[in-house]
């Protein structure tokens, strides 16, 4: 695994911070892009977990402070974010899942950083060819893609892996050789 140094001491590699939001959990997922190669390394990924309990505007502060404490330690220079996605039967779900969004968009500003909304849709067929992949298909190709000895749980922290690995893969099709 490559360190932060590593990615410090070489100024071309790039970090990029893969977000899966939710109030509840929010997983991240932080991978690095080395020149000259086509496969991003896993550095480091993790859930900020938020109390259910807090009123929303609590959580969303508590979202905020996690997040920027997370981008002043790993310093990546892109952040990916899955699309809003609204089912018919549930749009409650997007309306409150924009909250999070929102908090996390305003943390990449804040820091300059541009931001890739992906599709869910096409992380889930970037890593494992179906792009209505479930939960455990996502865990299971995570875990074998990052050779990870147990699949990543819970599953907000695959899924923010697999955001950040889709949009790093993305990153270096667009890299001149």
């Amino acid at each position: 695994m490559i360190s932060y140094l590593d990615a410090v001491e070489n100024p071309r590699t790039t970090r990029v911070l893969g977000i899966d939001p939710g109030l509840r959990l929010t997983g991240y997922g932080l991978v690095d892009l080395h020149p000259g190669q086509r496969e991003p390394a896993l550095v480091e990924a993790g859930v900020f977990r938020l109390d259910a309990r807090q009123p929303m505007e609590q959580r969303l502060v508590q979202l905020r402070d996690d997040l920027r404490d997370l981008i002043s330690e790993h310093r990546p220079q892109r952040v990916a974010v899955e699309k809003l996605y609204a089912h018919y039967a549930h749009p409650r779900t997007a309306i409150l899942m924009g909250h999070a969004r929102g908090v996390i968009l305003l943390c990449a500003a804040e820091k300059s950083l541009p931001v890739e909304h992906l599709p869910s849709t096409e992380v889930k067929k970037s890593l494992t060819g179906n792009g209505h992949a479930n939960k455990r298909q996502m865990q299971l190709a995570v875990q074998s893609q990052c050779n990870l000895p147990e699949p990543p749980e819970p599953a907000d922290v695959a899924d923010a892996i697999a955001i950040a690995l889709c949009h790093a893969r993305r990153l270096a099709t667009r890299a001149p050789a």
